[in-house]
């Protein structure tokens, strides 16, 4: 968003040894994420040509002061809506009126292909969260859930479209607690999801993560109504397969709930391929807990999985729980769930095999499916398109290899 909005005032992007500005969307999710997040801004700031560097995001919200003390040439903006803004007043370019982001559309709707030569562009509905999990912070820095208007997201889609775009991926940092209330009738996540395929032509909608909670039958009714212009894909976060973990993570659910949503879900959308997060070494976790948090995942069969261990994030009753797990201890577990996550993900593309795909071209002979599995292509197969394939093998990786689908 920020990328598009100085393309569009007519800047131009490059290389990081040769900018006059440098913006860094910092991130705190994790006490590691935060330290990575500082080190960048610290070497931005100290490149040769002293490039003007404009920190925004989550570390940037919550320690102004440190961010900026960095460097003189440090700017922090908490505004994400006003970084474009402060970044051609600090070059000299434009006036603060230049770069008008108050049309929500304008916003929060990336080029397609981005300017960072993304295919598949992300329209953000919903910031914030109400959630309270002990290891996290972000909810300090994001606020209260927040979403942005129905006529603003169908704009937003719309105009995303317009530049070339066959698929659009709905952000949020709790996506299921999307609820516009402003109109004739409140808009929940599914019955924006009617209104999208109604209002816009786009080919195929893609949700990101989402909470468990979140993923109820009326979500999955929507889905499974629209067939392939809705990604058969859901990220439903786990984060633990044991509920004692889950209980001193404060999270919202239990791992019975999770299953029956697991379970409704596939009944639902057949083919459905199902990703997850999960963190190891969470403080108290023992080896018994870690193994009935593996076990669960593999009765899951999730298709893609994202490992994490706990990193102790100060600011957050978990970096002061008693029991944190030896970092040694942890990455072991990591690497345990890493392999069966390998696994698991092996043995869902396998079952893709004869069966026929809807694959978004990204480059010259390369894809993604609605399960978001890469793809190898006929090598004509046209950039930026949707195009119906016949998956015939698996390659390394998980990666589909795939043959024109034969025609109907």
């Amino acid at each position: 968003m920020i990328a598009s909005e100085l393309e569009r005032a007519g800047a131009r992007l490059t290389s990081e040894s040769e900018a006059d500005a440098i913006v860094i969307n910092t991130c705190a999710v994790t006490g590691e994420a935060e330290a990575k997040t500082r080190k960048a801004v610290r070497h931005a700031a100290t490149l040769p040509q002293a490039p003007v560097v404009v920190a925004c995001g989550c570390v940037a919200n919550l320690f102004t002061d440190e961010v900026a003390a960095i460097a003189p040439n440090v700017i922090v903006e908490r505004d994400k809506s006003a970084v474009a803004r402060r970044v051609l007043e600090a070059l000299g370019q434009a006036s603060p009126d230049a770069v008008d982001a108050a049309d929500p559309a304008v916003a929060c709707v990336p080029a397609s292909p981005t300017p960072l030569g993304r295919m598949r562009p992300g329209i953000k509905i919903q910031d914030g969260c109400d959630n309270r999990c002990t290891y996290c912070i972000v909810w300090k820095a994001r606020g209260a859930s927040r979403s942005l208007a129905a006529p603003d997201v169908v704009s937003a889609v719309r105009a995303a479209c317009d530049r070339g775009a066959r698929e659009v991926v709905l952000t949020g940092i709790n996506l299921g607690r999307y609820e516009d209330a402003s109109g004739e009738r409140s808009l929940n996540l599914a019955s924006l999801i009617d209104l999208l395929m109604q209002e816009t032509p786009i080919g195929r909608l893609r949700l990101s993560s989402i909470e468990p909670p979140d993923v109820d039958d009326e979500l999955l009714a929507a889905m499974a109504r629209h067939g392939e212009r809705v990604a058969p894909f859901l990220h439903v976060c786990l984060q633990s397969g044991c509920d004692e973990t889950l209980a001193r993570m404060g999270r919202v659910y239990d791992t019975a709930l999770y299953r029956d949503v697991v379970r409704r879900a596939r009944e639902a959308l057949p083919g459905l391929a199902l990703g997850t997060d999960l963190i190891v070494g969470f403080p108290g976790e023992t080896d018994d807990e870690f193994a009935r948090s593996l076990a669960f995942c593999e009765e899951m069969r999730f298709a893609k999985m994202h490992v994490f261990r706990y990193s102790r994030r100060p600011g957050t009753p978990a970096a002061e729980a008693p029991g944190q797990v030896d970092p040694r201890v942890m990455a072991e577990r990591a690497r345990r769930v890493r392999d069966l996550a390998s696994a698991m993900r092996a043995a869902e593309a396998e079952r893709l095999v004869g069966t026929e795909q809807l694959v978004l071209v990204q480059a010259p002979g390369t894809g993604v499916t609605g399960g978001l599995f890469e793809a190898t292509l006929d090598e004509k197969s046209p950039v930026g398109e949707l195009v119906r394939v016949r998956v015939d093998a698996t390659a390394p990786s998980s990666r589909l290899v795939c043959s024109p689908a034969t025609e109907h």
